[in-house]
């Protein structure tokens, strides 16, 4: 299509992709079509063999201009992760949006009401999670806001905390002998179990959360020493590597990972060989090894292997404190949930109570 319409090479983009797209006829395209011409686009201009992407500009609208501002915060100050900008972001423009329109953003005007006006807004149709995220996000903003000398005070201590209208559930875990079946379910003999066994030992060894293990670049690995460095929460921090895992990541470096430019420590399967694009798709990893083995929890998301390695912990005598070390959890009350966890403690308190069972 491209000889024909005299198109080189070094002029394809999205722009011409759309053009060849709209030839197709109608119910002819094969499924996908658009995602593998976007994945062609990227590998090709990996390669240095067609234009990079144009960065968006900014435009006239001043919603925009302060969300880009928070980005190049978050990113060059605050080093989170790429889903956590991109969730914030979502988050404060929808904030500016519904506070300023498309009028000129007043920050100086901005008020505690206003933000927690629009948090009970917008958490009336969202679960408990999406409504704590967007009280986090809007503190992180406010904060950026006053340092930069933007809003006269910090209004970050007046947003409200997210509230759960009922007790929270049960972490959802596996029993140590289904996570072994897990984990021996790779198949090693092939890339692609290589990287997956590593991955689900960092999971269920180390607790790691799915965006951490992302985020992993080969400079992170100091073999020398043992030691892995986890990014995650806008943190750094040194964790010993667990024989059986610096086992399995050697193993796939030395015969599972391709040859390609990027530094992330995981890379897709298949050409072009780029970085997994967000946490969601360890999860997905985490899912088709639970199919492999034939395990079918409540929840299949790579946090169980997390839940799971508390769980044990707990029972195997750990106390809290230890377990929220290991989960490197900022605040003592995130690991509380877990004295719920331990059942064989809870029928020994039960059983010792004095008096005749309700």
């Amino acid at each position: 299509w491209m000889a024909l319409e005299g198109i080189g090479l070094d002029s394809l983009d999205e722009r011409r992709t759309e053009a060849f797209l709209s030839t197709r006829k109608p119910g002819c395209r094969p499924r996908g079509e658009a995602a593998t011409l976007r994945l062609l686009l990227d590998h090709l201009r990996d390669g240095g063999r067609v234009r990079p992407k144009p960065a968006e500009p900014e435009g006239n609208n001043p919603v925009e201009r302060i969300a880009r501002r928070y980005e190049r915060f978050l990113v060059n100050e605050r080093c989170v992760s790429a889903t956590t900008v991109k969730t914030y972001l979502s988050i404060v423009r929808a904030f500016l949006a519904d506070r300023f329109g498309t009028r000129t953003a007043d920050l100086g005007s901005l008020t505690v009401r206003d933000c927690n006006g629009f948090i009970l807004r917008y958490g009336g149709n969202v679960c408990w999670r999406t409504s704590k995220m967007s009280a986090t996000a809007l503190r992180s903003f406010l904060r950026h806001l006053h340092q930069g000398g933007e809003i006269p005070a910090d209004l970050a201590d007046g947003i409200l905390p997210a509230t759960k209208r009922r007790q929270p559930e049960l972490p959802r875990s596996l029993d140590p002998d289904e996570v072994e079946s897990l984990i021996d379910g790779c198949d090693r003999t092939t890339a692609v179990g290589r990287r997956d066994h590593a991955i689900l030992l960092l999971l269920s060894r180390l607790g790691l959360r799915a965006g951490e293990v992302v985020a992993m670049t080969l400079d992170d690995l100091d073999w020398n020493n043992g030691l892995v460095t986890v990014r995650g929460k806008g943190r750094h921090e040194q964790l010993p590597l667990p024989h059986d895992v610096g086992e399995a990541l050697a193993a796939w470096l030395r015969d599972g990972r391709p040859s390609c430019p990027t530094r992330r420590l995981f890379v897709r399967a298949h050409a072009p060989h780029k970085p997994f694009s967000g946490a969601s798709a360890v999860s997905c990893l985490v899912r088709r090894a639970l199919a492999r083995a034939e395990l079918d929890p409540p929840f299949k998301g790579a946090h169980t292997l997390r839940h799971s390695l508390a769980t044990g912990m707990l029972r195997n005598g750990a106390s809290l404190e230890d377990i929220g070390q290991i989960l490197r959890h900022r605040h003592p009350e995130t690991t509380q949930i877990y004295a719920r966890c331990d059942l064989d403690s809870l029928r020994d308190l039960a059983s010792a109570w004095p008096g005749d069972a309700p």
